[in-house]
Order: C-alpha cells, then structure tokens, then sequence
C-alpha cells in the first residue's frame, strides 16, 4: 500500500486539505469559521481518507479521489471568489492554494490508480487466455 505512487499522492493531498483545519484565510479569520468552507473541508477530508485507505478496491479509490478533487476545484473557486470580492486589496495567504494543489495531487493519484488497475485487468486477461490454452 505505502509503496504505491498514488498512497504518497493521497497523503500528501489529505496532509494539505489537514492543514486547512488549523489555517487562517486572511487576516486572523480561520477556514473553519465560515461554516461553508467547513462543511466543503469536512467533506473532503472524508473522501481523502476514505480514498487512502480503500487501496483494495482500486476503482473505487479512483472515484473517491477524483470527487475529492472536484470539490476541492469548487472550494479553491469559491476562495478566489471570496478574495475577489471582499478584499480592496487582497491578503495572499499560503493556504490560498492548498485546494487546487491538493486537487492536483488527487487527480495525479485517480490517473497512477487507473493505470495499476489496467495493468491488473491485462495480467488477468493473459492469465484467463493461458487457462484456456490447457
């Protein structure tokens, strides 16, 4: 499990989305005050940690990791939207971008996931076809 490219994409990804638990947006103002940014972070967290420790049903892996990253894609939508339209000038914080790298990190797993999954339908494929041969 640990050895896989996709588990380090996955924590790395759980590790940021994590993270947003405990930042600030901007200013002194935490993520976890606005209750929409709340509710979005708790739902991916969910589906990040579900997504790290399914590595048995790859394809269900694949899926929960891809919706992660949807979402995480509307969250870091809404961020940029929020410092748009609420700041005259606008406070970049670090954190600003945790979302959409963590969505980068999460497709870069769904894609590493799809390709050990083909790889185990092809090794089945050769494995039925020599069954067949005897």
């Amino acid at each position: 499990m640990w050895q896989r490219v996709q588990t380090l994409y996955l924590l790395l990804a759980t590790g940021l989305v994590a993270s947003l638990f405990f930042c600030t947006k901007a200013g002194d103002i935490p993520y976890t005050e606005y209750w929409p940014y709340l509710v979005l972070l708790l739902i991916t967290g969910f589906l990040q940690v579900m997504a790290l420790t399914t590595w048995k049903h790859r394809v269900f892996q694949m899926r929960t990791a891809s919706l992660s990253a949807i979402i995480l894609i509307a969250l870091q939508g809404w961020l940029v939207y929020d410092f748009i339209s609420t700041h005259n000038t606008p406070v970049f914080h670090v954190t600003a971008v945790f979302p959409i790298v963590a969505a980068i990190l999460d497709f870069l797993a769904a894609r590493s996931i799809l390709a050990d999954e083909m790889l185990v339908r092809s090794a089945d494929r050769l494995r039925a076809a020599k069954r067949k041969k005897k």
